[in-house]
């Protein structure tokens, strides 16, 4: 199963103006909202993670949404699946994870729903306030512009590989994993102050993903030099295949996003990994180790959310 593929067909299928980001923009209500789903075993696995971070995890992936869209998180709602056998303390703990979440945030949770399951299923919405930023869209990377990123890339994916495999423990990469912290502040310096259309998303399902995603909906390519790419030299160290870690490997939660350069001087702590330029014969074009790189399908490299 394509996920691309299939939000293309449930698109068609709906007439949709607002399906294809990671938010719906409601301009009229001046809204953008969002929803994920997390399910053991393909999204968490409860052998890895406490209740506790659990909770944690599940609210900042929905936050990382809400801040990449450009909009400022506000509301959540929280349904969760429960299994039989969970106790009301695994419960409680999951909300303290997600309270912590939200430590100095102007966000609240203000409502869901629970009932019985097989296995914990997670869904959670977010809605956040537009105020007068700028709202992004996938489909609004301009050639010229410059790909910027907020922070390294691959340490989840290899502390996800530490705890599955046993291996020698890493306190770094594993904290990257299971409590992530999402980009709000980084997305919010683009979205107050920008003034032309921009995209902007999370690299919740990896870095070139998120790329991918851009120049498809674009009809661009996405340059890249890998030699700016940020990552934990530890990820290099630890693992041959570490570029697919960086490339690929998803639930970093940081911000990429396609600016003109006449923003870069009042933008802070940004890194310019390559540019934006006209529509080549791939969606992305990776300049590493003195030659090119190119691709058109990622549907073998990155996260399946399908499990």
């Amino acid at each position: 199963m394509n996920e691309i593929n299939l939000i293309k067909k449930i698109k068609n299928t709906l007439k949709s103006q607002y399906i294809g980001d990671d938010c719906a923009y409601l301009k009229d209500l001046g809204i953008v909202i969002s929803q994920d789903s997390l399910v053991e075993d393909v999204h968490f696995s409860k052998h890895m993670m406490s209740p506790y971070q659990i909770g944690y995890k599940s609210v900042m992936v929905n936050l990382s949404d809400i801040a990449a869209s450009g909009a400022k998180p506000a509301y959540l709602t929280v349904a969760l699946s429960l299994p039989k056998q969970i106790e009301d303390e695994a419960v409680v703990e999951f909300y303290e994870g997600a309270k912590f979440a939200l430590k100095g945030l102007d966000v609240e949770i203000v409502g869901g729903d629970i009932t019985g399951s097989d296995k914990l299923y997670i869904s959670i919405s977010v809605i956040g306030k537009t105020l007068d930023r700028k709202i992004s869209s996938r489909s609004h990377a301009k050639i010229g512009h410059k790909i910027i990123t907020s922070g390294v890339h691959g340490s989840s994916a290899a502390g996800l590989r530490i705890l599955q495999n046993n291996l020698e423990p890493d306190k770094d990469l594993i904290k990257a994993h299971l409590m992530p912290v999402a980009q709000i502040d980084f997305a919010k310096q683009i979205s107050e102050q920008i003034q032309e259309d921009y995209a902007m998303m999370d690299t919740s399902d990896g870095l070139f993903d998120a790329l991918f995603k851009i120049g498809s909906a674009s009809e661009c390519t996405m340059s890249v030099d890998f030699e700016r790419i940020l990552y934990d030299p530890k990820i290099k160290e630890y693992f041959s295949d570490y570029k697919d870690l960086i490339l690929f490997g998803g639930e970093d939660y940081q911000i990429v996003a396609t600016v003109p350069v006449e923003l870069l001087p009042s933008l802070k702590d940004y890194i310019i990994i390559g540019e934006v330029l006209p529509k080549e014969d791939c969606v992305i074009k990776l300049n590493t180790d003195n030659k090119v790189e190119k691709f058109n399908d990622l549907s073998n490299k990155c996260f399946n959310h399908f499990g």
